[in-house]
């Protein structure tokens, strides 16, 4: 790769102010890149192109070549399949003519004289530089499939031969390249290494704003990109400023596990957010020191008022902000002379309703004295192992593993909602509002080393920093899962992110290949985000692919089948030995197969009998358990024989996930939290959601590289 080269070109195009390169100048870019195109040669007049056309032989493409006509086709630019002196002297003319009554003031450089391919698939390659995860190279199918059906696939560039290649099998069409009816497969690794190069060009050279190779020509011999379309970007974007892992830890740990709060506006008056913020911390029994802040009052709920944050005795570790936004500037101020590393700021009033600039003020003091912001425009932040409750809106303090942000102080509400509705144990419930400065990658950098964190889920508009994230989930999702919802997938959801935190909402097709190949779940709506995130810890991490599902009902049987297919997952051919087993316990009119369907009239001995079954045999991965209601099996007794088989089984070092699907009257619901509270993760009336869990268990366990086809 010669970047002398790229280098001598784009200078020149810079130095004389154009954004857009010729065809020439992008040829000279692919030729240094080893980017696969077809010969050709630029003819300054009618002549030189008849030569030009002779020397390359066979039919030709004829492209105007002009700095100041970026769509050639528009212009009436281009002519293909130009073949002999007279057509090629006819075309030229042509051609030349069009562009000038199209754009009389354009610049001509000449005509370029190009070999025209041989048949083939023609398929997209691009770059673009994407405002969340900067540049990211593009793969999909030529044609209406990409303009139409936009089946295109995303990767954050550089890429290696490997991601290259996986985003050949990303795309819905990805059986065409394969070879249908009689047609021949691509050269893979042809395709791919153009895939790579355009990655690894732009990745070389942050100015190049965007590079498209529309169309490749794939054949069995290649892959030749017949044009090529290089922008360079019109200036350089404001860098973020970045924190090493270990100040984000140092910081982290000090927010999340304080020795000492203060509270700026704190208030004796009930109904104020600084009252709220104070009660929650006492009432919550926080065991480090509460300092409330206030020039007026003596003492706040009884504890010793302060002017100000500098006359607090001793160390702080974190300052809540309960005061008007125009004040926050200069009480950080007080914060930051003070030395306290954290500012939790809970007042609106900043980005979100246009004020930027006073948003940019804080931001600029936290910076000057080393303090980091969670906020501003949040409902505080819980950490349930410190009995901390920094917040104005509701305690909570079932303690668990697992945790919860979001953007929005709504949803972050709907979280504790539910939260309480079905006693999750969780970590920390943060909110992160206008993300000024600490965001969901920072967050992600804590709770992956955090002890008392064993999944975290994550509500978001949009990402700050999207190499930042990814580099994060990488390093939490091998140890557990991370799930994230993201709003904005609509254009009229991105519309309304931005206007509701000062948000740019990504292109969402980028966003979910790009979260997917950092192993992160996507949830698609918020109530699979919480299920997900309480039930992904119960289950155990399965050891292969393999799932069975009993049934006592064969409807049951058939929705779960879909869901199965749904989700991703893959239905167990079983072999005859086990098929044999299971008849076995099953009457004459119920099925083996997969699924096993045992039919409702059983009793609780053929639930138990044929889930010990799926237990037992080392083929069978993961169970999938369909109930229904009958006099015969009651809901709970089929719960506790169940819930009594699993442990018995994981006490045996047997550990399998379950799931069951429960139909019935309203005694289905305490059957279902009962096997919940057990390991076995249980949902009445719906076969979807627990095979969906199942299937978000099964893509932690591959991007964790717990399984096979998990790399990322």
């Amino acid at each position: 790769m010669d970047g002398d080269a790229v280098r001598a070109v784009l200078g020149a195009v810079r130095a004389e102010g154009r954004s857009a390169l010729t065809a020439p100048e992008a040829k000279a870019l692919a030729d240094a890149y080893g980017i696969a195109v077809p010969g050709e040669a630029l003819a300054r007049d009618v002549e030189e192109a008849v030569v030009h056309a002779d020397r390359l032989g066979g039919k030709v493409v004829l492209k105007i070549v002009s700095p100041d006509v970026l769509h050639k086709t528009d212009a009436g630019g281009v002519v293909v399949g130009v073949e002999g002196a007279a057509e090629v002297r006819s075309a030229f003319r042509r051609i030349v003519e069009s562009v000038r009554a199209y754009a009389p003031d354009a610049r001509i450089d000449g005509v370029q004289v190009q070999q025209l391919l041989p048949p083939g698939q023609e398929v997209i390659v691009g770059a673009v530089t994407d405002p969340t995860f900067g540049k990211v190279v593009a793969f999909g199918l030529g044609g209406v499939l990409v303009e139409v059906l936009r089946d295109v696939t995303f990767r954050l560039a550089p890429v290696s031969a490997d991601e290259a290649e996986s985003m050949l099998d990303s795309i819905g069409a990805a059986e065409v390249l394969r070879g249908v009816r009689g047609a021949p497969a691509v050269d893979r690794r042809a395709l791919s290494e153009q895939i790579r190069r355009v990655s690894r060009l732009v990745s070389d050279f942050p100015e190049i704003a965007e590079v498209d190779l529309n169309p490749v020509v794939a054949t069995p011999e290649g892959a030749v990109a017949a044009d090529v379309r290089v922008i360079l970007a019109e200036g350089v974007p404001r860098r973020r400023r970045r924190y090493g892992r270990e100040e984000i830890l140092a910081s982290m740990r000090r927010l999340m596990q304080p020795r000492s709060v203060v509270v700026i506006g704190a208030s004796n008056e009930p109904g104020k957010i600084g009252n709220s913020v104070m009660r929650n911390l006492v009432d919550g029994g926080f065991p480090g020191e509460i300092h409330p802040v206030n020039p007026r009052p003596d003492d706040i709920l009884g504890r010793k008022a302060y002017k100000s944050v500098t006359d607090v005795p001793g160390e702080v570790d974190v300052a809540v902000f309960a005061i008007p936004a125009r004040f926050v500037a200069a009480a950080l101020e007080e914060v930051g002379r003070k030395g306290v590393p954290n500012a939790v700021l809970i007042p609106s009033g900043f980005a979100e309703t246009g004020e930027q600039a006073l948003q940019d003020e804080v931001v600029a003091v936290a910076e000057r004295h080393g303090v980091r912001i969670l906020g501003p425009n949040i409902y505080g932040y819980y950490s349930t192992w410190q009995d901390l409750c920094a917040t104005f809106c509701t305690p909570y303090d079932v303690r668990g593993g697992v945790a919860l942000t979001s953007q929005s102080g709504g949803i972050g509400m709907a979280i504790l909602g539910f939260a309480r509705a079905t006693r999750t144990g969780v970590s920390a419930i943060v909110g992160l509002g206008n993300k000024s400065d600490l965001d969901e990658d920072d967050l992600l950098t804590w709770f992956g080393e955090d002890p008392n964190t064993d999944c975290i889920a994550m509500h978001l508009e949009d990402l700050k920093d999207g190499r930042a994230f990814v580099e994060a989930a990488r390093a939490t999702v091998p140890k557990k899962p991370v799930v994230v919802l993201k709003a904005g997938r609509t254009r009229a959801g991105a519309r309304a992110a931005g206007s509701h935190t000062g948000a740019l909402a990504g292109d969402d097709a980028v966003y979910d290949d790009v979260l997917r190949q950092s192993g992160v779940i996507r949830a698609p709506g918020l109530n699979e985000m919480l299920e997900f995130a309480r039930a992904l810890p119960v289950l155990p991490a399965p050891a292969g692919d393999n799932v069975v599902i009993i049934t006592g009902a064969g409807g049951s049987g058939v929705l779960l089948s879909d869901a199965i297919v749904d989700n991703g997952l893959r239905l167990m051919e079983i072999p005859p030995d086990l098929d044999a087993a299971f008849r076995e316990f099953i009457p004459p009119f119920g099925a083996a197969g997969n699924p096993v369907d045992i039919t409702g009239g059983e009793p609780p001995s053929t639930y138990e009998a044929t889930i010990r079954l799926g237990l037992e045999d080392p083929r069978v991965h993961a169970l999938v358990l369909g109930y229904w209601h009958t006099i015969v099996t009651p809901p709970m007794v089929f719960a506790e024989l169940t819930a009594r088989v699993v442990a018995e089984f994981r006490e045996r070092g047997i550990e399998k996930p379950v799931v069951a699907s429960l139909a019935g009257d309203v005694e289905v619901e305490e059957a279902c939290a009962y096997l919940f509270e057990r390991g076995v993760v249980a949902y009445p009336y719906t076969t979807e959601k627990p095979v969906a869990v199942l299937g978000a268990k099964y893509a932690w366990a591959r991007a964790a590289g717990l399984l096979p086809g998990g790399g990322r």
